[in-house]
């Protein structure tokens, strides 16, 4: 969809001034005959306090703060405008439900021990098979279905589980039983665009280069070593392709992955804007990926020790490629292909060799658990090898 913006009119800026109405980010006008002009008149335009309530949701739900309503957005307003009970919950394929009343539910399955996946508001496999089993344990049909009864049984039944989140303990007992060893981990890199989609075109002592050619010069550089230590490492496109954010996220799942990393690059119309950020499930229900947000933080102070990029930090996001994923997943936005000295770090083979090995070791930390670590910025492609191969020879 055409974003809309300020000064757009129509039954679409209607429809979102009255949701983030209800969800309370946008106070209604203050009286009674200007509230039902602002509500109902089709025609309402995009105004500065509807721009303003659009920044504040989408902060809230760990999107980009544009203060226009993408595709994005949009879905994400449809979303939290649900609540549990106002529509019959079910498994389907061909047009999954996304919401806050599955997300509801999921805090609901999860808080009687049912549930121990992400709270993400996506009802998949995962959500249906928590909910059967729910309800065969209560005497209920248990045909995975959220309707007016098993809504009852959720309301009468209180809380039995406390104590932190299931998923962020699964996750954290699938990388401390792995073992501190990389031979044998599976991997996902997923270098971003694609096919007829190059991207940014960016110009250095006199050649040029795209930011598709940049991307997959990182992933193959990091694939290689990778393979190195005895990984598996997959790609998530070929040469030349460009899937969706869905297929490669499918990738990623049939694969069994246990990481998958995604490398992307930033524009932004000031050129002043630059500097590696990463990112990492988590959204507005506290639901959040806790490896990830490990892994985020560890890649973000190797590749900022290592180069002269600024420090952007690690943030939690509700992206389609972080959340559709089974395993825990991150997005490296690795610099500004809008500002001078990023392209200049981008561009320079010497320096993708060190921001892929500053990957490497983000990961072995993650594996290591805090156990015999270095500081960071130290540990050597060379060093990792050579404790891969002393750890392989103790096993």
């Amino acid at each position: 969809m055409k974003p809309l913006r300020h000064g757009d009119t129509g039954p679409a800026v209607a429809e979102i001034r009255d949701i983030l109405s209800t969800l309370g980010f946008l106070a209604p006008p203050d009286s009674a005959q200007d509230r039902s002009a602002a509500w109902t008149e089709p025609n309402v335009a995009f105004d500065v306090r509807l721009g303003e309530a659009v920044r504040a949701f989408q902060q809230q739900r760990g999107l980009l703060v544009t203060g226009e309503v993408d595709t994005a957005t949009y879905r994400s307003i449809k979303e939290a405008s649900f609540r549990l009970g106002a529509r019959t919950l079910i498994y389907q394929l061909a047009a999954p439900l996304y919401g806050d009343d599955v997300a509801t539910l999921q805090r609901r399955l999860q808080d009687l021990g049912f549930y121990d996946g992400r709270v993400d508001g996506y009802f998949g496999a995962q959500t249906h098979e928590s909910l059967s089993s729910f309800q065969g344990e209560i005497g209920l049909s248990p045909d995975g279905i959220c309707g007016p009864a098993t809504l009852r049984a959720l309301d009468l039944l209180g809380t039995r589980v406390t104590g932190g989140s299931p998923h962020a303990i699964s996750e954290e007992e699938l990388v401390r039983s792995a073992g501190p060893q990389l031979s044998g981990k599976r991997i996902v890199i997923d270098p971003g665009l694609g096919g007829d989609n190059t991207g940014a075109v960016v110009s250095v002592d006199g050649s040029t280069i795209t930011e598709e050619a940049i991307l997959w010069d990182l992933a193959g550089r990091l694939e290689g070593r990778m393979a190195a230590t005895g990984m598996e490492t997959y790609l998530s496109r070929a040469r030349g392709t460009d899937p969706t954010t869905a297929q490669r996220a499918e990738t990623a799942n049939s694969i069994g992955a246990d990481l998958m990393i995604s490398l992307r690059c930033s524009t932004h119309s000031s050129p002043l804007a630059g500097g590696v950020a990463s990112f990492h499930f988590g959204n507005s229900h506290g639901s959040t990926s806790l490896i990830g947000q490990v892994l985020t933080s560890y890649i973000q102070r190797e590749i900022v020790a290592r180069t002269s990029l600024q420090d952007c930090r690690s943030h939690g996001r509700t992206w389609d490629l972080l959340r559709l994923t089974n395993m825990p997943t991150v997005q490296l936005d690795l610099g500004y292909l809008t500002n001078e000295h990023d392209v200049a770090v981008l561009a320079d083979p010497r320096q993708r060799d060190i921001v892929a090995e500053a990957i490497l070791v983000a990961v072995k930390r993650l594996y290591l658990l805090g156990q015999d670590d270095q500081p960071t910025g130290t540990f050597t492609f060379a060093e990792l090898l050579a404790y891969e191969l002393a750890a392989a020879e103790r096993s």
